[in-house]
């Protein structure tokens, strides 16, 4: 018992209970104002799901996690690309997507599967797999999180691989996974997305004849409503009331709150409608909390909790004794963080806006139980950190 108070992570823990207050509270005041008795009791469906999800996360967090990613690590890989490949086969069409199997989304159980096979990969010091962080390392890698990011892209569903991808890239380079070729490949990630992003500007400007726009976007890899969006980003202003109405519209709704905010339950663009009814719940609940909480007892709060669990996370791969500890805590800070960034960047404009659940408070049963596993086994490499030296 004293080397469980001593050991576990309080900081993060706190950050986390704190952060699924804070998504019941968003949830029931935007399900309140949409007239429907199934949407109002939302917040109590996330509530249960968070409680299940804390069962499993103190169960992951007693169990050592060498033994888990011994025996769990590979099955899982496995088991998640079975399901990723029967979603597109089998799964329900919602939004213009296929990503529902039955009543989950394997996508977002994907992101743990994969951290901890590369953490089991990576991490690990038996005799079969030394030497292998060169070039072998690299491709092999590339597999592996190459076939689930190229699965979930099917579905499609950009942003799950966008954030996918930092977190695997931030453990390889944790891992010493051939440096150079990791640079390499960031380098002309860098360069195509500018490409793309230039392409896209060049086609989408006002005044450009269709000829040329056509042209420009023959070999842009995105669909239309990929482009749509990113044109909104690059030009927020030429379509206010239409593709770039949501945008306008967060905006609008983030800087209503003030300081101080309208008061909790009086937000005038959930009443109203001003954003998506689902979206509200979803990708935008970011400017529900901030216009009914305000900058100062809402944004910056919930920032503030989002940076001590990012970095508490982060702090248990730098106590951590061994490899795979190590990199399932950068695995799991890095999906935060890109999730977080990415969700509330896209309500204010520094990001194209992309279907991305923010972590606690997006109306998501699978992503929320999926992140609370994953804390769990940050918080096992946290407790049992002692029983390697």
């Amino acid at each position: 018992m004293r080397n469980f108070l001593k050991n576990f992570n309080w900081l993060s823990f706190a950050a986390t209970v704190a952060l699924i207050a804070a998504g019941a509270a968003a949830l029931a005041s935007a399900g309140a104002a949409r007239g429907s008795a199934v949407m109002a009791a939302k917040w109590q469906d996330m509530l249960w799901s968070s409680a299940f999800g804390l069962a499993l996360y103190f169960t992951l967090a007693l169990t050592d996690y060498r033994k888990l990613l011994d025996w769990l690590s590979a099955p899982a890989y496995a088991g998640a690309i079975v399901f990723l490949v029967a979603v597109l086969l089998f799964g329900t069409v919602q939004f213009g997507g296929r990503r529902w199997l039955w009543f989950f989304q394997p996508s977002e159980i994907s992101k743990l599967c994969v951290i901890m096979f590369t953490a089991q990969m990576f991490g690990c010091s038996h005799e079969w797999f030394k030497g292998q962080t060169g070039f072998r390392g690299f491709l092999a890698a590339c597999v592996l999180a190459g076939v689930p990011c190229a699965l979930i892209l099917m579905e499609p569903d950009l942003g799950t691989a966008l954030t996918l991808v930092p977190a695997v890239t931030v453990m390889l380079l944790a891992a010493g996974v051939w440096r150079k070729g990791l640079v390499a490949l960031l380098a002309a990630a860098c360069i195509g997305a500018t490409t793309l992003l230039g392409a896209v500007h060049e086609a989408e400007k006002p005044g450009v004849p269709a000829e040329r726009r056509e042209a420009l976007l023959k070999y842009v890899p995105l669909r239309d409503h990929q482009i749509s969006r990113v044109k909104t980003f690059l030009f927020p202003e030429t379509d206010k009331m239409a593709a770039g109405y949501n945008l306008r519209q967060s905006k609008m709704t983030i800087g209503a709150g003030g300081l101080m905010g309208r008061g909790y339950g009086r937000g005038e663009s959930i009443r109203r409608q001003l954003l998506p009814p689902m979206g509200i719940m979803n990708d935008f609940i970011f400017c529900a909390w901030a216009e009914e909480m305000g900058f100062l007892k809402g944004s910056l709060l919930l920032l503030a909790l989002y940076a001590v669990l990012c970095i508490s996370t982060a702090w248990t791969a730098v106590v951590a004794e061994d490899g795979r500890g190590r990199l399932v805590a950068l695995g799991m800070a890095t999906l935060l963080f890109a999730h977080t960034y990415v969700n509330i960047g896209m309500t204010i404009g520094l990001v194209p806006i992309t279907g991305l659940p923010l972590p606690f408070l997006s109306l998501g049963r699978t992503f929320l139980v999926t992140v609370l596993c994953g804390l769990g086994i940050v918080q096992s490499v946290s407790l049992h950190r002692e029983e390697i030296k």
